[in-house]
């Protein structure tokens, strides 16, 4: 693994040059984030040695590097996910070639089902915690000492400055902003009634296909993170509507004007 990361790295580094310090990570329906950034270079994920290849719809695929609120960041404009075949491994590689690229602060975003009873749908919740009920977590197996350590500390995965200066753009530009606990799974079922009661009773406030991977293998790194998730719908036990993934893509585009406010204000703050 560790040839791979340099080998991919390496790759990257002669096509940009420079590298940026932030990374980005768009989820469903926010690819449109990058139409706001001034781009420099973009590389298709399938011309990138060893790089997984994404196969969901919503996710364009492909490195973006350029400036965004005036830091130069790159972006990952569409994500793999545990669901689509790949192992925890290959759903992280990219976190792992970021670090090594010199990635310090990596911000996630996704979208989310919702079951705190104040949420609606269109909402941006900054993460605050996740619980991770993926059945393997990418740590698993061989520890390299280079990468970070064998028992990594999870008890401030999601930085709490950042959250605070979320909160202030959130203030500043008069946006509905809420807080939560993001619970990870397999998918790609979306969640029964009775899981979506589960998940709200063991401390959930939304839960999502993907993003607790990628934070875990952030902070092994001795990354930064900050998260956002779009609630694109609601669950529980007298929630009958039935979502799709039409809706989802949908509901993340709508609420792109209140993420795309709090990631420029959010990066203005760095």
């Amino acid at each position: 693994m560790i040839e791979k990361i340099k080998e991919t790295a390496g790759f990257i580094r002669n096509a940009v040059g420079e590298t940026p310090k932030i990374g980005i990570i768009l989820g469903t329906g926010l690819g449109q984030v990058t139409d706001l950034m001034e781009i420099s270079k973009e590389i298709s994920y399938k011309d990138i040695p060893n790089f997984p290849v994404s196969t969901v719809q919503g996710h364009s695929g492909k490195l973006v590097f350029g400036t965004l609120a005036g830091k130069y960041v790159m972006a990952m404009s569409g994500r793999f996910h545990y669901y689509e075949g790949y192992d925890m491994k290959q759903v992280t590689f990219p976190v792992r070639v970021m670090k090594a690229l010199g990635v310090e602060t990596l911000i996630v975003s996704n979208a989310a089902g919702g079951m705190n009873k104040e949420f609606k749908v269109g909402d941006v919740m900054v993460i605050t915690d996740h619980i991770n009920l993926f059945p393997e977590n990418p740590l698993r197996g061989k520890n390299y000492e280079e990468l970070g350590p064998r028992f990594p500390a999870m008890t401030e995965a999601y930085d709490e400055r950042y959250i605070k200066f979320a909160d202030e753009v959130a203030q500043e530009k008069n946006l509905r902003l809420m807080h939560g606990v993001y619970v990870g799974t397999t998918g790609p079922t979306f969640e029964t009634r009775a899981e979506y009661e589960y998940f709200r009773i063991i401390g959930g406030d939304a839960v999502g296909m993907s993003t607790v991977p990628e934070v875990i293998v952030a902070n092994h790194a001795g990354m930064k993170v900050f998260g956002l998730s779009v609630i694109t719908d609601l669950g529980g036990k007298d929630i009958k509507v039935v979502p799709s993934h039409e809706e989802v893509q949908m509901a993340a585009v709508t609420a792109q004007p209140v993420t795309t406010a709090l990631l420029t204000g959010l990066l203005e703050k760095l």
